[in-house]
């Protein structure tokens, strides 16, 4: 399907972006792949990285501009929607600001994007945007909403729209593992509380699940990736074995699990090999068979949550990962 296609990227230059760009050229091969974000020091670093490659474009631009995404968006033919403001703290802080990008942000990408015809549309979402208990979550379940409402809305132009949800992607810039790698050697690792558990999800898996929902979408889908759990003294454990462990309490706004499927999604939820898939309840969406697509109905009181996963990683398979990726983790 991206074959020789034309993609975008909004916000880029992040982790997700780094990974999703040297895994789709590989891969599909795409005409055209444009990196679409307002940081221009990140867009500057990157495009070093592919300065011999004329199949990568930069575009500074922001999606609170609708008329900058809408020159950013001709020719297009899929989005990958990965800007955001998601550090927690940040968006309790800043909530207008973040409901700016996250929300108007949104529906400017969503209106652009019919208007120019894009083909297809999957946004990055967040297991915070299930049950929400902090601004950041609230804001990603309004966009995810505004997504799968784009698909009615677009009427009888061909956009469509799905989303992909995943939780703690492992290494990634301003996650606990490289935190933790920092503080190695030094005695003490902070613990927010030593019974919350996190999903690990690595960035390749991310990227999967995007192409995925990119080859079996019909609009208005959830994706959720089957992935472990850990305990966060675990994550610590396989950092630094040796350390002691001091409870520093949560964060504002921070959850002790996460949760990517509430119980209340579950009477729309069907399960497959290797993901789940939350169906749209508007227009009976939820019951369309070419949707459903081979998916089993999962119980009335499923929930997918980080402390109820029956998949856990070990504390020896995490030091080996970090072993074995080292030189990228926080970098990208």
């Amino acid at each position: 399907m991206l074959k020789n296609s034309s993609i975008l990227v909004t916000g880029g230059t992040g982790s997700f972006g780094h990974s999703f760009v040297p895994m789709t050229l590989a891969r599909y091969n795409p005409h055209r792949l444009v990196i679409f974000s307002r940081d221009e020091m990140k867009q500057w670093e990157m495009a070093k990285l592919y300065a011999a490659d004329p199949r990568v474009r930069f575009f500074i631009g922001d999606v609170r501009d609708k008329d900058r995404l809408a020159r950013a968006l001709d020719g297009i033919d899929y989005v990958v929607h990965a800007a955001a403001t998601k550090i927690v703290p940040t968006a309790e802080y800043n909530p207008f600001e973040c409901v700016k990008t996250n929300i108007m942000g949104a529906m400017n990408l969503i209106d652009v994007c019919i208007d120019r015809g894009v083909k297809r549309v999957v946004a990055l979402s967040t297991d915070k945007a299930s049950s929400p208990a902090n601004l950041y979550g609230a804001t990603k379940l309004a966009s995810d909403k505004l997504f799968i409402a784009g698909n009615s809305y677009s009427g009888n132009r061909d956009t469509r729209f799905a989303v992909v949800r995943y939780g703690n992607v492992m290494g990634s810039r301003g996650s606990v593992i490289p935190f933790f790698l920092t503080q190695r050697g030094k005695g003490a690792l902070p613990i927010t509380d030593p019974r919350m558990t996190r999903f690990m999800i690595t960035l390749e898996q991310g990227v999967e699940l995007v192409w995925h929902a990119f080859d079996d979408m019909i609009g208005g889908e959830i994706y959720v990736k089957k992935i472990p759990s850990m305990k966060v003294t675990d994550i610590a454990l396989a950092v630094d074995p040796g350390a002691r462990h001091e409870v520093v309490g949560i964060r504002p706004g921070e959850k002790l699990h996460e949760q990517m499927i509430s119980q209340e999604d579950a009477a729309h939820t069907y399960e497959y090999e290797g993901h789940y898939k939350v169906l749209p309840a508007i227009h009976n969406w939820s019951q369309d068979p070419e949707r459903i697509s081979g998916g089993r109905p999962v119980l009335a009181d499923f929930s997918y949550c980080s402390d109820n996963n029956p998949e856990w990683m070990s504390i020896e398979a995490l030091a080996a990962w970090i072993e074995s990726n080292r030189e990228k983790i926080g970098r990208i």
